[in-house]
This record gives C-alpha cells, structure tokens and sequence, in this order.
C-alpha cells in the first residue's frame, strides 16, 4: 500500500459517513470481528482510480475492491457482493494504517445520528431538521433492553413511538434513512442472531411504512406506489436481501431466538398474503426467509415444513379474495420443493406465474438452492421444468439460466441433450444464451445453421465473434457469406453494393486460407459478368481491389 497516501480530517470525516449509509450496524460490527481476527491481507492502493484492493480470509478467500470515495461502487467476490463485512474489514484495516481511530467507522451509525443535521431539498422545498431524541429516549431504551424477551409485536410498537416525530407525509429514501437512524439508536447490545433479527425488523418496519400506505395515498386502487417511494423500498430490500445473506452466528439464546424467528415467520407470511398483486417485496422477503434462516436452521425437521404448508393452505379460507394467489403458490411451492415433491412445487410455480409474471429472483432461486448443494441430477430436472418462466425476462438473468445448465454439465456431461432441448424450446426468448452456448461447445455447423434460418446478416457480428468459427470450421461461413453477398447485390444501391464488397473481402480471405484461390477466381469473375449492368457495383468492386 503507498503509505504516502492520507487522510485530512475532512476526507475522514467523509468517510464516516458514508460508513453509516452504506453499511448496516450489523455488518459493521460483523466485520469489525473480521479485522480483529487479522483476516485482511495483500492490500494495495491505487492512486489513478482511489480503489483499495484486498483479500480477506472468509469461508474461503474474497477479493475486495472498495472505493473510498464511493463506497455504494465497492465490489466484493463473496455471495453477498455489496455491502458487506469484508469490505467493512478492509475499511478498518485501512484507517489502522492511517492512524484513525477504528472505533469511529465501528460505531458509524450512533456517531453520525447524535448529531443535529438539517436537510434542505430544493424540488420540494420541504426542510426537515433531525434532533436528538426527547428525554422520553430514556423510556425507549429502558423497553429496548428486554427486547430478546418481548414478542416481535413488542418490537414493532416500539418502533412506531420511536419513528413517530418523522411523520408520514414523505415516503422515500429520506424518510427511510432517518426512520432507520432512529431505530439503530434505541438498539440495545445484543447477542450475533438478535442482532440480526433487530436488524431485519428495522428494515422491514420502514419497508411497511413505505409500502402499506392507505389507498387515497397513491390512487384509487391502491395498486401503485410513487417513484421515489418505489425507489425507497427497492434500497431497503435490497438491504434487508443483504442482512439474509450474511447468515447467523451462534449464540447462547437459541431457546429465545428460535421464538422471535417463528413470530418473524408469521408476521411475513401475513404480509406477503395481503399485498396487492403487482407488488412483490414481502414474497421475496419470505423466500429469504426460508432460504437462508429458516432452513438452513431446521436442517431435517420435516414436520415444520408440513406445518408452514398447512398454515398457507388455509389461508385461502381465512383471506378469501384478499389473498394474493400467486405469493400463495409460490410459497406452498417452496415447502413442496424442500419435501421433495419436485412435480408438485413445478405445478404451484406455474399457477402462481399465470396469476402474475413472477420476478426472476424467484425462479432463480430454486435453481440456486440446488447448485449449492450440488443436487446435479435434480437441477437437470428442475432447469427444463421453470426455466421458460423466464423467458419474457431481460437477457441478463437467462445469463444465470446459462450458468446452472453449465454447471450441470461440467458434472453430467449425459446431461447436455436435456440442456439443447431446453434452450431450443426457449426459442426466440433464448436466442442470444442458445448462440453462445454453440459457440462455447464448438457447435459450429448448428450455429450457422440457425443464422441463416433467421436471417441474421454477416455484418451485424463483430470479426471477433466469428473468429471461433473461422478458426475450427471456416468453410462453414462460407454459404452464410455467400447468401448475404447476394441480398445486398439485391438491394442495388449504394450503401449495399459497399456491404457485399466488405463482405467479399472476408470470402477472399477465406478461400486463400481454405487454399482454394481457383475457386475464388472463377467466382468473383462469373459474379462481376452476372452484374456487369450495375455500374455502381462495379466500382465498388474496382474499389475493393476485387477486379481490376
């Protein structure tokens, strides 16, 4: 690291807060125990970009690249990716080495809230001043320390009193970050799971009072949210997906703990039952829930499985048309997913699809269970089976559709006719995974084959994305050239007589590599006689050194 390479007093300041609003109390702390523990090491400094690169020694090594400047642009190798206890390690080795003090980045958030701050947003001249809590703080926290011991409905009217001076006028990004600044600050200490379970109620406090608004609030049916709440709820989801991925760590209140995550487990189901049709969080965060808490703590208990799955069916009779179907399949599909009862959750998946298109993360889900236990044959099973549920999803998470058949393969390589049917069942939907994934296999007869049933034209491909091609089988390029030299003679124009010159220049190639200059010859003489009318395409091809 450039040891010449400092913070002022001002930079450091800076950095204090952006700790507080880009990491949770939680994460913090965890990486805070990461640093003490000498986890980091390798790091190095880069003046040009301000990026602080480092290793830390996790479940297994993860590579940091954190952005002091910006620390929300921070990448980390780990499942969790952004804003975690790694990069929270490599921050605070970082101000060891400047000399600063660690305590300051590890309390961030109690530091940056004790100060008075006033926010003045001019695009709706609204100006909200934040103080310290009133002398009833002291009440708060004398209920706060037996939190671990009160219900998590206990937890909640907490919660409500504490945030009760922000009002509810202003539902975004700065509402929720001063909502969660008041709940760190009445947090009592706790052991690792409650703290996570604190940190998750936080979170979903402030996403319930940004998303369960009254109907006159948004519009006459109740259905939609506005942008910058919209904006609000997908930060704080996407912290709340953050604090399941970071896990559990064990402590000494299982008993106590066991009972606030069952009361957890109610208190979403609920919500996510209710929630209106085109929305989405409370699903999500159930699947979380389930995938990275709940079961993983179960470990074998069968029978709880059953009893969540007896709770869901009747709930079709409790909430009657209330009920939001297509959450209500897809959790009964995931209790049938971890019964194994692989037919049954592929049924469920589906009925809730026809009810509403689900989001990508759902189906991806199942898929992602499976790949990290290596569950290689079911995957193969499962991949075909809901796949196409993701069809009429952006390019990008078809990517992670690609990605699970690979690692199939890697292991089943029986498998890879399963995978073919599958993407050319997708079809059009799985056009661009379905031409890579020719390519990567060397299945270049097929890939021409298919751009020329399609229509596809030579020059809308890079040379470099032919060149695999070229390199193993060239004289397979040869009728996919051929034809399109062909159409733009067609269009008898200028701009296509320069396409089939260009295009003729890569034929020529193309012969001599294939040593087949006679052929190339005759061809490019009998096609100037063919079009010998078409004097514009003459000098083109006078132009192109093709003719002399």
């Amino acid at each position: 690291m450039n040891p010449n390479q400092t913070l002022d007093d001002i930079q450091w300041q800076a950095l204090i807060q952006q700790t507080a609003g880009y990491f949770s109390d939680l994460t913090i702390k965890r990486g805070f125990q990461y640093y003490k523990q000498g986890r980091v090491h390798d790091m190095e400094y880069s003046d040009a970009s301000g990026i602080l690169e480092a290793a830390v020694d996790g479940t297994e090594t993860y590579h940091v690249q954190l952005h002091l400047t910006a620390l929300d642009e921070s990448e980390c190798s780990c499942p969790v990716k952004e804003g975690c206890k790694h990069m929270v390690a490599v921050l605070l080795d970082y101000a060891q080495l400047q000399g600063r003090s660690i305590h300051a980045l590890v309390n961030a958030h109690s530091t940056t809230y004790t100060a008075s701050s006033t926010y003045d947003r001019s695009e709706t001249n609204l100006r909200y001043t934040q103080e310290r809590p009133s002398p009833g703080t002291s009440s708060w926290r004398a209920k706060a320390d037996h939190l671990p011991e009160l219900p998590i409905s206990a937890w909640h009217e907490l919660f409500e009193v504490c945030t009760a001076s922000l009002g509810t006028n202003t539902q975004n990004s700065f509402y929720a970050k001063n909502a969660l600044s008041s709940l760190h600050h009445i947090k009592p200490p706790m052991p690792p799971d409650m703290d996570a379970l604190y940190e998750l109620h936080a979170h979903l406090f402030v996403l319930g009072k940004l998303v369960k608004q009254p109907t006159s609030a948004w519009n006459s049916s109740g259905s939609y949210i506005g942008y910058h709440t919209q904006v609000a709820a997908d930060h704080i989801q996407a912290s709340i997906e953050r604090i399941f991925k970071e896990g559990l760590e064990d402590s000494e209140s299982k008993e106590a703990f066991g009972q606030r995550l069952s009361e957890t487990n109610v208190l979403v189901r609920q919500s996510m039952l209710t929630e209106p049709r085109n929305r989405k969080f409370y699903t999500q965060v159930y699947m979380q829930l389930w995938i990275y808490w709940i079961y993983p703590l179960m470990k074998t208990s069968e029978g709880t499985i059953r009893e969540e799955l007896d709770q869901l069916q009747a709930a079709e009779s409790e909430y009657g048309s209330s009920l939001a179907r297509a959450s209500w399949y897809m959790a009964q599909g995931l209790m049938s997913f971890y019964l194994g009862q692989d037919e049954q959750a592929w049924s469920l998946i589906r009925e809730a699809d026809k009810v509403s298109i689900l989001p990508p993360a759902a189906v991806l889900g199942f898929f992602g269970m499976l790949h990290a236990r290596q569950q290689w044959d079911r995957l193969a099973r499962w991949l075909p089976e809901i796949g196409p549920l993701l069809g009429s999803h952006r390019s990008e998470h078809l990517g992670s559709y690609q990605f699970y058949w690979d690692a199939v393969i890697q292991h089943l390589p029986e498998k890879a006719e399963r995978m073919w049917k599958s993407l050319a069942d997708m079809l059009p939907y799985s056009k661009d995974i379905y031409q890579n994934a020719l390519i990567t296999h060397g299945r270049w007869r097929e890939w021409i084959d298919y751009q020329l049933s399609t229509g596809r034209e030579p020059l809308e491909f890079r040379v470099g994305e032919l060149a695999p091609i070229e390199k193993n089988a060239p004289e397979l390029l040869l009728p996919f050239y051929h034809q399109a030299v062909e159409r733009y003679i067609l269009h008898k124009n200028r701009a296509g007589y320069k396409a089939a010159v260009k295009l003729l220049k890569r034929l020529a190639k193309l012969y001599k590599k294939l040593k087949q200059q006679e052929r190339w010859d005759v061809f490019i003489i009998s096609l100037s006689v063919r079009n010998s009318r078409l004097r514009a395409f003459q000098e083109e091809l006078r132009r192109g050194k093709l003719i002399s």
